[in-house]
């Protein structure tokens, strides 16, 4: 008699399953053709009217590298608040630096500033509960993206990993950071993780403020808006730039599509930190295809100092194409580098929570700003000079003599491909 009740159970377990671990979206199964490069005009058009608002001038960038210089930016950022903050990130975990952000928000929100920080339920299990009752007890409005419940068990798989801090929508901040132990310091050892984070200021933190107010109605049902959240902001500075998001329930292929187009428009250069590299079939051939029409492709990721080795494991599967055609792939050795950024051409930086792989190509909520400013682009590149001298070069002999092991390791990564 239990019999049709256990099947309809076990029926409805694995559509949820199934909900759970799929985008629901077509994915792009075509290459991006090549029809302008990067310094014609159309280029800086096509990736603002296609892929998200229009480029906007006047905005002034500065870089920060490392919890050293990263989280007391942050700090005075909160603490200069006058009206509004908005915060949403993935990672939050306990210690030091997490309690500090904590009691910086609560005690604005307790001088009458409005509040409001969105966490991702997955990247804030290991939140201390104190942090919250902080928020909350100061008059932070905190919500957790995604907290599970039988009504939303499909979307447990949409994470938001967007990182966003905005004040006052006039400064923003934007980068590879996480609120945790292992981004505070300079990097100085295997436990204090390499990663870059962005200050920003101009009239693009108001693309800044309306990511967040994407998923944040999506999650509250509240529209924040007005001059406390979007003010008229003049021009900090000459640099061009826009923000944009990606998510699975508006366009989960956006972010792929802009990093195939900037590939695809490269002339002479491209250099890619990925703290997770694994890009899929599509992706790999665009990057050949560079690579053979005389673009120097530099790629730096992990080495084995890395929080996930799957990840490793299977970026290192699919280096065989990227190598053969010449593009140059160094894994970092000091400590975990989590940047994300990719610069093309030394012209355009694009920086933000995306990694390359298909979580968040497909899965993730993300949000990248694309720069567009030479002198900045040749910053970056600088940095990533920097970055190279403390990593190994991975070469296509070592690659092709890799141990046994990991080659019967990378044959069963396709299987988990789509969730990396």
């Amino acid at each position: 008699m239990l019999t049709i009740p256990i099947t309809a159970f076990v029926t409805l377990i694995i559509v949820l399953l199934i909900a759970n671990l799929s985008s629901g979206e077509k994915k792009i199964e075509h290459k991006i053709e090549r029809r302008y490069a990067s310094d014609d005009p159309q280029f800086l058009r096509s990736m603002g009217l296609l892929l998200g608002p229009p480029v906007i001038a006047g905005n002034r960038f500065e870089m920060l590298l490392n919890g050293d210089r990263i989280f007391p930016s942050m700090l005075e950022g909160i603490r200069s608040a006058r009206h509004t903050i908005t915060f949403e990130t993935f990672i939050y975990w306990s210690g030091e630096i997490g309690e500090q952000i904590a009691q910086a928000l609560a005690d604005k929100a307790r001088e009458g500033v409005a509040v409001h920080v969105l966490l991702d339920w997955v990247g804030s299990s290991k939140m201390d509960k104190r942090y919250l009752n902080l928020l909350r007890d100061g008059g932070a409005e905190v919500i957790q993206y995604h907290k599970p419940h039988w009504t939303g068990l499909g979307r447990m798989n949409d994470r938001t990993h967007r990182k966003l801090l905005v004040i006052d929508g006039r400064i923003g901040f934007t980068g590879g950071v996480g609120i945790a132990p292992e981004w505070t310091g300079h990097a100085q050892d295997e436990k204090h993780w390499r990663d870059t984070h962005f200050r920003v200021a101009g009239p693009v933190v108001g693309h800044m403020q309306a990511v967040f107010m994407d998923n944040w109605v999506k999650a509250s049902g509240n529209v924040l808006h007005g001059a406390d959240y979007f003010p008229k902001v003049e021009a900090a500075g000459e640099g061009l730039a826009h923000m944009f998001s990606s998510s699975p329930s508006g366009g989960s292929d956006d972010m792929q599509l802009m990093y195939l187009m900037a590939i695809t428009a490269a002339t002479h250069s491209i250099h890619l930190a990925s703290a997770y590299f694994v890009p899929d079939k599509l992706t790999i051939n665009a990057i050949v295809e560079a690579a053979k029409r005389g673009v120097k492709v530099q790629i730096i990721t992990p080495g084995k100092r890395i929080d996930t080795h799957t990840v490793r494991e299977a970026s290192r599967a699919c280096w065989g194409d990227l190598l053969e055609a010449g593009v140059e792939i160094f894994e970092y050795q000091p400590t975990m580098f989590h940047c994300k950024l990719l610069v093309v051409d030394e012209y355009l930086v694009s920086v933000g929570s995306t990694n390359f792989d298909s979580r968040s190509f497909k899965l993730n909520d993300e949000a990248n700003l694309n720069i567009y400013d030479r002198d900045f682009a040749k910053q970056q590149t600088a940095v990533f000079a920097d970055d190279l001298k403390e990593s190994q070069q991975i070469t296509l002999e070592a690659w092709l003599h890799r141990p046994f092991t990991e080659k019967l390791i990378e044959k069963c990564i396709p299987l988990l491909e789509s969730q990396l």
